[in-house]
C-alpha cells in the first residue's frame, strides 16, 4: 500500500519502511507524528483519490533525525567595479520513517 502526502506544500510518495527526509518538523527525535493530508492511497486492487483530501486516512511515521543538506554556495559579481559577495546555505530536512499508512 501506498499513499501521496502533503507536507508544508510539498507532495511526497511513500509506503511503510520508507526512509525519507522531510522539510523541518519541530518535533523531538524518537517522537511520533501523524500527517491528515492525503491526497491518494492505493494498493494492487484499487486507488483512493480525494478531493482535496481523504477524510479518515493517515499516515505515521518515527522522527529518526534532523540534518543538513549539503552547502549550496551563492556568489555575486559585478565586473570591471570591485563587487564580489559570497554567502552560504545549508537546507534543514527532519528524516522520517514511514510506520503505518491506514
Amino acid at each position: 500500500m501506498y499513499a501521496v502526502i502533503e507536507i508544508a506544500g510539498q507532495q511526497f510518495t511513500v509506503s511503510e519502511a520508507d526512509k525519507i527526509h522531510i522539510p523541518k518538523l519541530e518535533s523531538k527525535v524518537g517522537s511520533n507524528v501523524k500527517f491528515d493530508k492525503i491526497l491518494l492511497i492505493g494498493d494492487d486492487k484499487q486507488t483512493k483519490i480525494g478531493t482535496p483530501y481523504l477524510d479518515g486516512s493517515h499516515v505515521e511515521a518515527k522522527i529518526l533525525g534532523h540534518i543538513k543538506d549539503d552547502k549550496i554556495t551563492v556568489f555575486k559579481k559585478k565586473r570591471r567595479k570591485g563587487y564580489k559577495v559570497e554567502r552560504g546555505h545549508r537546507q534543514q530536512y527532519t528524516h522520517i520513517e514511514v510506520t503505518k499508512v491506514a
